[in-house]
C-alpha cells in the first residue's frame, strides 16, 4: 500500500465537481491506498479529490469512536433526504490545524454504490452521517469554510491564507518539474 498525497486548500480539483465511477475494475488498490492514507494522516474520512482524483468516491471509518461502525466505501453517492440539525466542530485534512463549528442535518438517507457496483439506500445519524456529508461535499467542491458565518472565516483566514499560499507554490513547483522533465 501506498500513501497517497492529500492536497490541500487552494488546489483546483478541491473546488471542481467530481465525476461518476463508471469503471470499478480497477477501484480495489486505490480504495486500499485510500484508506492507508487517511489512517497515516489520522483522519476518518477521505474523499478521492482529497488525492487528487475527480470520481465520486469516498472512505470512512470511524470504528475509533464510540458509534461502533465498520470502515466504509462510498461510490455514486447522493443525499436524499436530510432532518434535524445540530451543530459540531469539524476538521478536515485539506485545511490542516482548522476547526470549525459546522450546522448540518443530524439525520441523512443516501443512495449510493459499493465497490461491486450494487446500489444502497440508508438512513444514517450521528458521527457517520456528519462524515457522509462532509465527504459528499469535497465531491461537489464544498468545503468546511463555506458553510460557516464570516466570524467563523475571519477568525482563521490566516491560517488558511497561510495552507493556500503553501498550496499554490507546491503546484507551480510541479509544473516547472513537468515542463523539464518533458
Amino acid at each position: 500500500m501506498a500513501v497517497l498525497e492529500v492536497v490541500k486548500y487552494g488546489n483546483p480539483i478541491l473546488r471542481k465537481k467530481c465525476s461518476m465511477v463508471t469503471d470499478f475494475s480497477k477501484l480495489s488498490d486505490f480504495i486500499d491506498n485510500m484508506f492507508y492514507t487517511m489512517y497515516e494522516e489520522e483522519g476518518i474520512g477521505l474523499a478521492a479529490n482529497q488525492v487528487g482524483v475527480g470520481m465520486n468516491l469516498f472512505v470512512i471509518d470511524i470504528s475509533h469512536t464510540d458509534e461502533n461502525e465498520f470502515p466504509r466505501i462510498f461510490v455514486n453517492g447522493e443525499i436524499i433526504s436530510s432532518d434535524d440539525e445540530s451543530i459540531f466542530s469539524e476538521g478536515c485534512l485539506s485545511i490542516p490545524q482548522v476547526a470549525l463549528e459546522v450546522k448540518r442535518p443530524e439525520n441523512i438517507v443516501f443512495k449510493y454504490q459499493d465497490i461491486r457496483e450494487k446500489w444502497h439506500e440508508e438512513e444514517f445519524d450521528g458521527l457517520l452521517a456528519r462524515a457522509i456529508q462532509h465527504e459528499i461535499d469535497h465531491l461537489n467542491s464544498v468545503l468546511i469554510i463555506d458553510l460557516v458565518s464570516e466570524m467563523q472565516r475571519v477568525r482563521v483566514n490566516q491560517e488558511i491564507k497561510k495552507i493556500k499560499k503553501h498550496s499554490e507554490a507546491k503546484l507551480k513547483q510541479q509544473s516547472i518539474t513537468k515542463r523539464f522533465v518533458l
